[in-house]
C-alpha cells in the first residue's frame, strides 16, 4: 500500500490538519491517497473519528475493500447505504467504530435526527472525506450537509472536523469565460471550506506517464437517408396537435425543446378549472410520448421506439377508464397506425447509422488480440435496455465473445424497470471477474467506480457537460486504449462534445489560476462566498417558512392532476420519517385503488414495508403507493399527481417541501386509532 511521490505531493497539507481539494485523474490512485490520510489522522488525531461520504450505493463496499487494506485490523470500519436489512441506528454505530463510510444521504438524514439511536452531530467526527465533492453544488446533499459545517465555522465553533475532497473534475459551472470558470471553482472552494486545491506540480510528469490518455476518435455518421418510421410517427403527432387546436406549439418534433413544450402544456393543462383544458393535458401527454419514441427512434432502432409506445398504450388501456373523451381518441389513433408503424418498423433499410459504426467499432476492439474490456454509454435507461438487445441480435458480435449487459441507476422515475442496488453490484463484481467483458451504461458508471481497465469506451450520441466526458474517458485505462464518440455529422451532440474538450482547458486554466493567487486574497474571496452563501441560505428559509404558512391547510383541497376530481384537503396529510406524505383520512380509501401485486423496494424500512401501488379510482391516474407503517396501511401520495385548488386559484408544486401549507408528523396513536380500533 506505498503511495506514489505524485500522491505523497497531494496529501502533505491534508496531513498537517488543512482543508484541501485532492485534485487528480480518474484512476490515478484518490481514495488511496484517502485512506493513508485517514489511517495517518486516526493515528495521531485524540479521539480521532472519520466519515467519509459517498454519492452512490456501490461506492460503499468499494470503498470499505481499498479503506480495510490501508487501515488493517487496527482499526473499526462500518459501513451504511440504506440498503440492509434491519440493524441498530447510524448514531449507535457511528459512535462505536472508528471509521464509517456510508451515502451522503444516510449522513444528512443522521444529522437532522431526533431519534438518540440515530442522531450523529458533525462535531462527533475530526475528519470528513467527500468523495467526488465536484458535487457539492447549489443544493446538493453534500452542500446540505457541509452548510451546516459553515453555519457553526462562522459561528466561531472550533470543534468541526477536517475536509478532504476528491474529484477528478472540478468543471466550469457552465462557464464559457476564464472568470466565470474561477468564481464556478471557488464557489466550489467556499461550500468545502478548502484552503488549497492540490495536484501535482512537482510530479507531473510522473502522473502522466502513469495515467496516458486513451486515442480519441469521432465516428459521424449521415443521417437516414430515408425514413418512413419517423415520418409516420411525426404524421400522427400532427393529427393529434390538429385536434388540440395549438399552432403555438410548432412542429419542432423529436426534440428536447418540442418536449419542454409539451411539458409546459401539460402543467398549464391541469391548474384550469375548464373540462377543455384537461383534455390538453391529455393531448399533451401523449405527444410527450410520442416525441419520446422519436428521440429513441433517433438513438437506436425503430422497433425500440415502437416498442416503447406499445407499452405505454397496453398500460393505458388497463389503468385509465376513459373518463375524458381524448383518451379514447388517441388509444383509437394508435391502434388505427399500428400495423403499419410495425411493418415500417421491420424494413431493415432504414437502419440507424449510428449502429452501424458502434458495430464497426466494437469489432475492431474485441477482434484485437488478447482479452478486451469496454464501456458503452448512452443517455437513458431506454436506450441502454434498447442497445443491449440490439447487441444480443448482432450474429457478428456474439462471435467475438461479446458477453454485454445494462448498467443503469437504482432511481425510480423512468419508463424501464430500475435496478436494484443488489443487481448493480452483481453486473460490477461479474465485469470485474470477466464473466461480462462490454458494459451498457448510463452515467451510473462514469463516476467514483473501481473496475478493471477498459480498451474500448464509446460516448453514443450523448448530450453532456464536461465533467461527464472527463469521468468517461478516464474509464479507458488500458494501454493503446481507445476513447470513441458516436454521433451523427452535424448534431447539437458533435457540437457539446467540441465545446466540452474547451471547456476541459477552460477548467484546468482556472484551476491554475486559482492556486497562483496570494493566500490573504484567496483566503478574503472564500470568506465573502460563505458569508454571502449563508445569507442567501437564510434567506431562502425564510421563504420556505413564509410558503408553507401561506394557506391554512384545511382551505386547500387535493385534486387529481389527470382528472381534478377532490379527493380530499391538506389538513388530510401527515409526515411519516419527515420524508413521507401519507393521508390518514379514513374516508380517503373510497377515492383510490390499489394493485395486488406489492411495490419492489430493494431495501428493508425499519417501521414499514411497501404495499401495492395505489392510482385515482376514477381515471386511473398513478398516485404513489401503499405503506404498511407498523402494522397500519396508508397511502403514500406523489405530489406530482395532484394539484392543489388553495384560496386563491390551483397551483401545482414538484416538491412536497414547496406546498403553500404545513403538513403535521404523523402521531401513530392518534391519526392511526381508526385502523387500531378496527
Amino acid at each position: 500500500m506505498e503511495l506514489r511521490p505524485y500522491q505523497w505531493e497531494v496529501i502533505l497539507p491534508a496531513l498537517e490538519g488543512k482543508n484541501i481539494i485532492m485534485w487528480l485523474p480518474t484512476g490515478t490512485g484518490k481514495t488511496r491517497a484517502a485512506a493513508y490520510v485517514a489511517r495517518r489522522h486516526l493515528g495521531m488525531v485524540d479521539k480521532a473519528k472519520v466519515a467519509v461520504l459517498v454519492n452512490k450505493v456501490h461506492l460503499v463496499t468499494q470503498h470499505k475493500k481499498e479503506f480495510s487494506q490501508m487501515l488493517g485490523p487496527k482499526w473499526n470500519i462500518v459501513t451504511m447505504s440504506g440498503d440492509g436489512g434491519f440493524r441498530a441506528g447510524f448514531g449507535y454505530l457511528a459512535r462505536s467504530n472508528d471509521l464509517v463510510i456510508c451515502t451522503a444521504e444516510l449522513f444528512r438524514l443522521a444529522l437532522i435526527s431526533t431519534e438518540k439511536e440515530e442522531q450523529v452531530d458533525l462535531s462527533a467526527f475530526s475528519l470528513l472525506i467527500v468523495d467526488e465533492c465536484h458535487h457539492t453544488q447549489k443544493d446538493s446533499v453534500y452542500n446540505v450537509i457541509l452548510s451546516y459545517y459553515l453555519e457553526r465555522k462562522l459561528q466561531g465553533s472550533k470543534n468541526l472536523p477536517q475536509i478532504l475532497g476528491l474529484t477528478a473534475s472540478p468543471g466550469t459551472g457552465g462557464a464559457s469565460t476564464l472568470e466565470g470558470a474561477k468564481n464556478h471553482i471557488l464557489q466550489l472552494c467556499a461550500n468545502l471550506d478548502i484552503c488549497r486545491i492540490m495536484s501535482p506540480q512537482k510530479y507531473y510528469e510522473q502522473l502522466e506517464e502513469l495515467s496516458p490518455q486513451p486515442c480519441k476518435r469521432y465516428d459521424l455518421s449521415q443521417e437516414r437517408s430515408l425514413d418512413p418510421f419517423g415520418d409516420l410517427l411525426k404524421k400522427l403527432m400532427d393529427k393529434i396537435q390538429d385536434k388540440l387546436k395549438m399552432p403555438q406549439l410548432g412542429r419542432d418534433f423529436g426534440s428536447q425543446r418540442y418536449e419542454q413544450q409539451v411539458v409546459e402544456l401539460s402543467k398549464a393543462a391541469a391548474l384550469a378549472a375548464e373540462q377543455g383544458r384537461l383534455q390538453q393535458r391529455v393531448f399533451a401527454l401523449h405527444l410527450r410520448k410520442y416525441n419520446d419514441a422519436l428521440l429513441i427512434h433517433g438513438t437506436v432502432r425503430a422497433v425500440d421506439a415502437l416498442t416503447s409506445l406499445r407499452k405505454f398504450y397496453a398500460e393505458e388501456r388497463v389503468r385509465k377508464v376513459g373518463v375524458l373523451p381524448a383518451e379514447g381518441w388517441l388509444l383509437q389513433l394508435f391502434e388505427e397506425h399500428q400495423e403499419a408503424l410495425a411493418l415500417l418498423a421491420s424494413d431493415t433499410h432504414s437502419e440507424n447509422p449510428k449502429l452501424e459504426d458502434l458495430e464497426q467499432i466494437l469489432e475492431e476492439q474485441f477482434s484485437a488480440p488478447g482479452p478486451s474490456r469496454g464501456i458503452v454509454f448512452t443517455q437513458t435507461r431506454q436506450s441502454a435496455h434498447a442497445l443491449l438487445l440490439w447487441l444480443q441480435e448482432r450474429p457478428t458480435l456474439r462471435q467475438l465473445g461479446i458477453k454485454a449487459q445494462v448498467l443503469t441507476g437504482a432511481g425510480h422515475n423512468s419508463q424501464i424497470t430500475h435496478m436494484t442496488q443488489t443487481e448493480q453490484l452483481e453486473v460490477i463484481q461479474r465485469f470485474r471477474a470477466g464473466t461480462v467483458n462490454l458494459l451498457v451504461a448510463t452515467s451510473v458508471a462514469e463516476e467514483g467506480l473501481d473496475i478493471p481497465q477498459c480498451n474500448v469506451v464509446v460516448r453514443y450520441g450523448l448530450l453532456t457537460n464536461e465533467i461527464s466526458m472527463m469521468q468517461a474517458r478516464g474509464r479507458a485505462r488500458a494501454s493503446q486504449s481507445v476513447y470513441s464518440f458516436v454521433a451523427s455529422q452535424g448534431s447539437r451532440e458533435l457540437r457539446r462534445e467540441r465545446t466540452n474538450e474547451g471547456l476541459e482547458a477552460l477548467m484546468k486554466q482556472a484551476v491554475t489560476a486559482i492556486q497562483r493567487m496570494e493566500e490573504d486574497e484567496y483566503k478574503a474571496k472564500i470568506l465573502t462566498l460563505q458569508l454571502e452563501a449563508l445569507r442567501q441560505r437564510k434567506a431562502q428559509a425564510a421563504k420556505r417558512m413564509d410558503q408553507r404558512s401561506e394557506f391554512q391547510a384545511d382551505t386547500v383541497r387535493l385534486l387529481c392532476t389527470n382528472c381534478a376530481e377532490p379527493v380530499g384537503y391538506g389538513s388530510d396529510l401527515r409526515k411519516v420519517e419527515g420524508t413521507h406524505h401519507v393521508n390518514v383520512n379514513p374516508n380517503f380509501i373510497f377515492y383510490y385503488k390499489t394493485s395486488l401485486k406489492p411495490v419492489t423496494i430493494d431495501r428493508t424500512f425499519k417501521d414499514w414495508q411497501p404495499g401495492g401501488a395505489i392510482s385515482c379510482k376514477k381515471c386511473g391516474e398513478a398516485w404513489g403507493l401503499e405503506m404498511i407503517y407498523k402494522s397500519v396501511k396508508l397511502p403514500v401520495l406523489k405530489i406530482r399527481s395532484l394539484v392543489l385548488e388553495t384560496p386563491q386559484g390551483r397551483r401545482k408544486v414538484n416538491q412536497w417541501s414547496k406546498v403553500p401549507f404545513q403538513v403535521a408528523d404523523l402521531d401513530y396513536l392518534r391519526d392511526c386509532d381508526f385502523q387500531l380500533t378496527d
